[in-house]
């Protein structure tokens, strides 16, 4: 034996490549059976192991997600016995039932508790209400699905929704979540809600073919979403509609899907239904998207599609395409020198990426920046290479807070954001990346309360050093950007120097996210401030609430101080 291995020895020893070769392909060989062991137990969702119409792709471990299609068809021939998960989950609805009886889940009563004590967290982001019958050949909500059976919340699939735009989110089996935009099914008993939910003990997420249904509070503040399409709203029909939405089609069997593609088939950003008639155009001073009208005044049946609404020759229903509007598009530096410097100033966290993004669309213009961001050039902020004091940008991102530094500007447009949300999303920028999130471990170790201790007072510092030192000062708060984009960029573009042109800022409307706006689907489902924080954040907002009363501007807004 020993022979054996010294003439082993000496072949890797003149050949030593091979000797390399097999232990890579050894430890591979492990790697593989290490990683199968692991995931072998794990549920994967697969486009073969969706019920017919769920469409097809690739398997995801935990996460299996499902985009049913408009008019539910397929689920209707779904067959008496077929179920929507795949054939690893064994337990028949009858086994689980027989379960519930003999108190694997509690009794009915105490979950019913529980799940009431979880509900009223939720409420400031959604309103329970109730219990709903579900079945599987005709589903109560009909929109996007999502499963997890390991780590499914209240929370996690609210967020889930309320992102994609729907305006109900319901929960089922303990793991599955369902999105709708309208319940179509009768209330069952509270009691047979109760299933706990496999990401948190301390709720209940529906039952046996038995939904836990919500209202999203929060969905009216995110687009509405039919596939590929943004819902916008019913609108009245413009004066001159034939100018307004210059190309029309006549559609005996409309459907949302149908005017849509008829739309981006012909390169417009808008899809308006008026009952049997598809139009096409831009948002312009002829038609701006202002005003939205009661729903219900839109709510005719769509001749193609029973579930969906197609408008009314009147009030016509309005979604935004894939189609990019290029009206805005364009940016190039200051053919000439500025001969004043802008300030775009902002604490860390509080939109400056942002609105950096929406002053580019309104002027055509590069914006500059105090830093240099490698990242952000690369995404196509172009004058984050050039010096702040070129004169070729058309303002300057900085977040600093000195005398010296804040005399360097002629001007500046001051953005403020809720302390809240702002210390949270630089927290997230920090350990994260621009649009990235801070892990797990990072919330709950040192790291997050060393953070609050430093930056909740740079953050009211920040603010009163620029209304102090600052020249000529337009103060923008974040919120209010947020809910009346139109307006305050028309502010902002003015202090610039800049003519705004209606129809581009129009067009900024509908191109408003850019590539630098975090998914909601990791958002934090606890609240990481301690009372403590709170207290101290408390006393910095009433101090910069104060500040700018004293300069005749008005505070902060309501929602800055926590309820």
């Amino acid at each position: 034996m020993a022979k054996l291995l010294v003439k082993f020895q000496r072949y890797f020893r003149r050949k030593p490549v091979r000797f390399f070769t097999l232990l890579a392909l050894y430890l591979a060989a492990g790697s593989l059976v290490f990683l199968h062991s692991g995931f072998s137990g794990e549920p994967t969702v697969t486009g073969s192991q969706h019920s017919p119409g769920a469409g097809e792709g690739p398997g995801l471990p935990y996460l299996g997600v499902m985009q049913l299609s408009r008019g539910f068809k397929a689920a209707a021939t779904m067959p008496e016995g077929g179920r929507r998960h795949g054939p690893w989950f064994k337990s028949t609805s009858k086994e689980l039932a027989e379960r519930g009886k003999a108190g694997d889940y509690g009794s009915a009563r105490s979950w019913a508790l529980r799940g009431r004590s979880g509900r009223e967290k939720e409420e400031d982001r959604a309103r329970y209400i109730g219990c709903y019958v579900d079945n599987t050949r005709r589903r109560t909500l009909r929109g996007v699905s999502f499963f997890d059976y390991k780590k499914m919340t209240v929370f996690r699939c609210q967020d889930n929704c309320a992102e994609r735009g729907y305006l109900y989110a319901g929960l089922e089996f303990g793991a599955e979540c369902y999105c709708g935009h309208k319940v179509q099914a009768s209330n069952a008993s509270e009691s047979e809600c109760n299933m706990e939910c496999k990401g948190e003990r301390s709720n209940t997420c529906g039952g046996v073919n038995r939904l836990s249904i919500y209202r999203l509070e929060l969905a009216q503040e995110s687009a509405r979403r039919y596939g590929s399409a943004i819902f916008r709203g019913c609108f009245h029909q413009p004066d001159n509609v034939s100018i307004a939405l210059p190309v029309s089609q006549l559609m005996l069997n409309m459907s949302v899907d149908k005017c849509v593609d008829f739309c981006t088939e012909k390169e417009y950003p808008l899809s308006a239904l008026a009952g049997t008639t598809c139009r096409c155009g831009f948002p312009t001073t002829l038609f701006t998207l202002h005003e939205r009208e009661d729903e219900q005044l839109c709510a005719q049946k769509c001749a193609g599609e029973e579930f969906e609404s197609c408008g009314t020759t009147e009030y016509l229903l309005v979604y935004q395409t894939q189609v990019q509007d290029n009206r805005c598009m364009d940016r190039r530096f200051l053919p000439t020198h500025a001969k004043q410097l802008v300030a775009l100033a902002s604490f860390p966290g509080a939109g400056n990426t942002w609105a950096r993004h929406l002053i580019e669309l309104a002027t055509g213009f590069y914006t500059g920046s105090y830093y240099f961001d490698g990242s952000l050039y690369n995404k196509g902020f172009k004058g984050e290479r050039d010096h702040w004091r070129s004169g070729r940008t058309i303002c300057i991102k900085t977040h600093e807070s000195g005398q010296k530094e804040i005399e360097s500007f002629d001007s500046a447009i001051l953005l403020i954001r809720n302390p809240y949300k702002a210390l949270m999303a630089e927290f997230n920028r920090k350990y994260g990346g621009h649009i990235g999130f801070a892990a797990h471990a990072h919330w709950k170790g040192k790291e997050w309360p060393e953070f609050v201790a430093n930056y909740a007072p740079w953050w009211a510092t920040h603010t009163l050093d620029w209304l102090r030192y600052g020249k000529k000062v337009l103060v923008v708060h974040f919120e209010d950007l947020k809910r009346d984009l139109f307006v305050q960029l028309q502010r902002m573009v003015g202090l610039l120097g800049i003519t705004a042109c209606e129809d581009r800022l129009l067009c900024v409307e509908g191109q408003k996210d850019g590539n630098f706006k975090r998914s909601g689907l990791r958002k934090l489902e606890y609240d990481p401030y301690t009372p403590e924080m709170r207290k101290m954040i408390s006393g910095y907002i009433k101090t910069v609430d104060t500040a700018l009363k004293l300069r005749n501007l008005s505070g902060v807004p309501d929602d800055y101080y926590p309820r």
